[in-house]
């Protein structure tokens, strides 16, 4: 596994891991490779400092002549499961709040919204897969929600 310090063309940068050099590359030119901010496929790698372990530990002093290493960037821990369950669920109550279920029609209420014949809304709902890679090839931006929306009913 590589993972790779990414930039769109629209200047967002993340972070992404592939199972090779080769993959990123073959993922990338079938499009596969998007912004999670904005959708963009126009997407580069991005200047990336390494991860290099040595066996020398920091309380040792440099050799004479040498500068002293730079510290490392304070990581912090990964987000617990409570955590994440927690920003999924204000995520949740956000889009519910301010967008339009359009439940099984939303392929087709987004193509219309981006085609200027709907009114311009915050919408969301489900689509099958063909359905939402349509509308990514037709640069119709949409994003995959990370919850299931909850089927209204009459």
């Amino acid at each position: 596994m590589i993972r790779y310090s990414l930039k769109c063309a629209e200047g967002h940068q993340f972070e992404s891991w592939f199972r090779s050099a080769d993959a990123f590359d073959t993922l990338r030119a079938s499009g596969q490779v998007s912004c999670p901010v904005c959708g963009a496929t126009d997407v580069e790698k991005a200047i990336m400092a390494p991860r290099v372990s040595t066996s020398r530990s920091r309380t040792d002093a440099p050799a004479q002549g040498t500068p002293p290493a730079t510290p490392a960037p304070d990581i912090s821990p990964p987000p617990s499961p409570e955590q994440i369950e927690q920003a999924v669920a204000k995520l949740r109550a956000e889009v519910e709040a301010n967008s339009d279920y359009v439940g099984v029609e939303f392929a087709a209420e987004a193509r219309k919204i981006h085609e200027g014949e709907a009114p311009a809304r915050a919408i969301y709902g489900e689509a099958k897969l063909d359905e939402a890679k349509a509308l990514i090839e037709d640069g119709v931006p949409v994003l995959p929600l990370p919850f299931t929306p909850k089927r209204k009913m009459n």
